[in-house]
C-alpha cells in the first residue's frame, strides 16, 4: 500500500496526455540488446548499496528506495502514454524480487563444454517431439514459411531450445522482474524501456496482467520475446485480434519467422553444415571473422561430414570447431549469424542449426562431441588471460570468459609452441603457461 500511495502521488501531479516512444531494442538473450533512449534513473542508483559475495557484488534495495523508483516510473510511463489504469494496477503492484537480482549477478564458476551444452539441447526426445509437432502444424508452418521465408525445422527448433516446446515459460512476473532490474540501475536504461514496452503490452490487452510471467530477465511466452520486440515483431497468427506468444502457438510461430525475417534470414539458405577436416588442418583459419567462399574451403582440403566434396559455391562461409580438433567441424553462413543475433552464443546456434536439420530428418552428427574436455574455472580463465596479455597474445581486458577473442589468443600461443592450434588448452598447455590446475574438472 505504501508503493501504491507514492504512485498515487506521483500520478496526481503529471498531465496524462504527453506520450513519447522509447525506441526498439534487440536484447542479448534471447534476441540481441540495444539501448533505449530512456534516460537511467541515476538518482535512485545513487541510493542502491550493495553486498560482496565470492563472486560477485550484489545489489542492496530496501522497499523504501524501491517504492521512489517506481514513483519516478509512473512519471515516465505517464509521459509515454501508458493508461492510468496499468500504471495504478500492474506498475503501482510490482514487487521488488530479490530473486532476480541473485540470478543476474550469478556467473557459472565453470566454462561449459560444447559436448554438455550441446547433448542437453539437442537430444533423441527433443528430436522426436519436433518431428510431431511439425506434422501436428503442417499447415501453419507451410503458411508461415510462404509468407516469411523461414522453413518450419528452424522455427521448432528455436521453440524447442528456448521453452522445450511451450512446456515452461518462465514462472516470474515480467513487470517485477523488469522493475526491479530498472531500480537496481546498472542497466537501467535498457530495462526501463524493456518496463515501458512491457506496460504497452497490457495496456493493447495481449495478455491479462496476471498471466504475464517469463524470464527472470522478462523474456516471455513460447520463443521468449524481450517486450520491446514484441511490440515491434509480433504477430496475430490465428486471427483473433490479439498478440499472445503464451497461449497462442500460431502467434507464436509466426512472431519467431517474422522477427528472423526482420533480422535478415535468407529463405534459400540453409545455417551451415557439418565438415571433415584434413590432417595438418591449420585451425588458425577457423572462426567467425574469417569467412570465404565453399570453393575455397574445399581447396584447403575441407569436405563434407560424409567425406563427398562441398559445393563449388562462391557462398562465403566460416568454419567451426566448438569443441576443439578432437570435435565436430562447421561450416557456418549467413543464417547461422542471424541466429547469432537471436541469442549472442555460438554454442546456441550451433544447436538452432543441427535441432532444426534433425527434426527435418538428418541423422546425429558424424563426429560426436568430446564429453571429457576440460572445464576451466573462471579462475583459471583469468589467470590463462593474463599469461596471454604477458606474451602480447590478447588484447583485451582479463574477465574470466572463455570468449572469441581469448580462444584466438590461445591459438596462436599453441602455433607457436607446436600444438595443435585450434584455440582450447588441454593440461599439458596450461602447465607449460603456468596456469593453475587445482580446479580442472572434467
Amino acid at each position: 500500500m505504501k508503493i501504491l500511495g507514492v504512485l498515487l502521488s506521483a500520478i496526481c501531479l503529471m498531465s496524462l496526455s504527453a506520450c513519447a516512444q522509447t525506441t526498439e531494442s534487440l536484447p542479448l538473450s534471447p534476441q540481441k540488446r540495444q539501448q533505449s533512449t530512456i534516460a537511467p534513473q541515476e538518482k535512485i542508483t545513487a541510493q542502491v548499496a550493495v553486498q560482496s559475495t565470492s563472486e560477485n557484488i550484489l545489489p542492496i534495495i530496501t522497499e523504501a528506495i524501491f517504492a521512489s523508483c517506481l514513483a519516478d516510473y509512473a512519471s515516465k510511463a505517464a509521459a509515454a502514454g501508458i493508461s492510468q489504469n496499468t500504471m495504478v494496477g500492474p506498475l503501482a503492484n510490482a514487487k521488488l524480487n530479490s530473486r532476480v537480482l541473485e540470478l543476474d549477478g550469478q556467473q557459472p564458476e565453470f566454462t561449459t563444454s560444447f559436448a554438455n551444452y550441446f547433448n542437453r539441447r539437442v537430444n533423441d526426445q527433443r528430436v522426436e517431439q519436433g518431428r510431431a509437432l511439425l506434422q501436428k502444424h503442417r499447415a501453419l508452418f507451410d503458411k508461415i514459411e510462404q509468407q516469411y521465408g523461414v522453413p518450419a525445422p528452424y522455427l521448432l527448433s528455436f521453440w524447442g531450445l528456448e521453452t522445450n516446446f511451450g512446456s515452461f515459460f518462465g514462472n516470474m512476473p515480467v513487470v517485477d522482474s523488469l522493475a526491479t532490474l530498472a531500480c537496481e540501475g546498472r542497466r537501467a536504461e535498457f530495462f526501463t524501456g524493456e518496463l515501458i514496452a512491457a506496460l504497452r503490452i497490457l495496456d493493447e490487452g495481449a495478455i491479462e496482467p496476471a498471466k504475464m510471467v517469463g524470464s527472470w530477465a522478462g523474456a516471455m511466452g513460447h520463443v521468449q520475446f524481450m517486450p520491446s520486440n514484441f511490440l515491434r515483431y509480433a504477430i496475430d497468427g490465428d486471427g483473433d485480434g490479439k498478440r499472445n506468444l503464451w497461449a497462442s502457438t500460431p502467434d507464436a510461430m509466426a512472431s519467431a519467422a517474422n522477427f528472423l525475417q526482420g533480422l535478415g534470414w535468407q529463405s534459400d539458405d540453409r545455417w551451415g553444415r557439418e565438415v571433415k577436416l584434413p590432417s595438418q588442418f591449420n585451425f588458425l583459419a577457423a572462426g567467425l571473422n574469417n569467412t570465404k567462399p565453399l570453393a575455397e574451403w574445399s581447396k584447403l582440403g575441407v569436405r563434407r561430414a560424409d567425406n563427398s566434396p562441398l559445393p563449388q559455391s562462391e557462398i562465403k562461409a566460416a568454419l567451426l570447431v566448438p569443441a576443439g580438433h578432437q570435435g565436430p567441424a562447421f561450416l557456418v553462413y549467413h543464417n547461422f549469424n542471424v541466429i547469432m543475433r537471436w541469442n549472442r552464443s555460438e554454442f546456441y546456434a550451433v544447436a538452432v542449426g543441427v535441432l532444426a536439420d534433425r527434426i527435418a530428418g538428418a541423422g546425429n552428427l558424424l563426429q560426436s562431441p568430446p564429453v571429457n574436455a576440460l572445464r576451466l574455472h573462471r579462475s583459471q580463465v583469468l589467470q590463462l588471460q593474463e599469461k596471454l596479455i604477458d606474451r602480447e597474445l590478447y588484447a583485451d581486458k582479463a574477465d574470466g570468459i572463455f570468449g572469441p577473442a581469448t580462444r584466438r589468443a590461445v591459438s596462436q600461443y599453441q602455433q607457436q609452441n607446436n600444438f595443435v592450434a585450434d584455440g582450447f588448452p588441454d593440461e599439458k598447455l596450461l602447465r607449460l603457461l603456468g596456469v593453475s590446475l587445482e580446479a580442472v574438472k572434467n
